[in-house]
């Protein structure tokens, strides 16, 4: 398994995976050009060099006080591999590389797997984000970690 970097041109291979994961919750190609516009720290997960993309994630570095783990995502037929821990190791390695002092996240108040692998690595809940995700108008549960 590798991680590489996440360049314009897997945009097009994640949009199917992110409506089979988060149907009319998921992001749009023009969310992704943003974020690497605006030059966000971005993985994808490969079982070989340019292989097709089993998982990806994001991180946003506010400053050296703050970083934001924008997404996290594995097909479907890839989960239970350790793909989402070799992605999070992967962005919390970068925010440490960076001097970031505290890492936050969104997840789903119903998404309990999610939650089970955020806390193994420190995150703790600090708040709800009422209806955060639409159309659905589930809640967000607000995780940190300090570096």
């Amino acid at each position: 398994m590798l991680v590489e970097r996440f360049r314009w041109w897997h945009i097009e291979e994640i949009l199917p995976l992110e409506e089979d994961l988060f149907g009319p919750e998921k992001w749009s190609a023009a969310m992704f050009w943003n974020e690497l516009a605006q030059r966000h720290f971005y993985r994808v997960a490969v079982d070989e060099p340019g292989g097709p993309v089993l998982g990806y994630a994001g991180l946003s570095v506010v400053d050296r006080h703050e970083s934001w783990v924008q997404n996290i995502a594995v097909r479907r037929d890839a989960q239970r591999r350790g793909i989402g821990r070799l992605l999070l190791d992967d962005l919390l390695a970068e925010a440490a590389r960076r001097g970031v002092r505290k890492t936050l996240l969104e997840v789903a108040v119903d998404n309990a797997p999610a939650q089970k692998l955020y806390a193994s690595y420190d995150f703790e809940p600090v708040g709800i984000r009422r209806g955060y995700y639409q159309p659905s108008n589930t809640d967000a549960l607000v995780m940190m970690r300090d570096a």
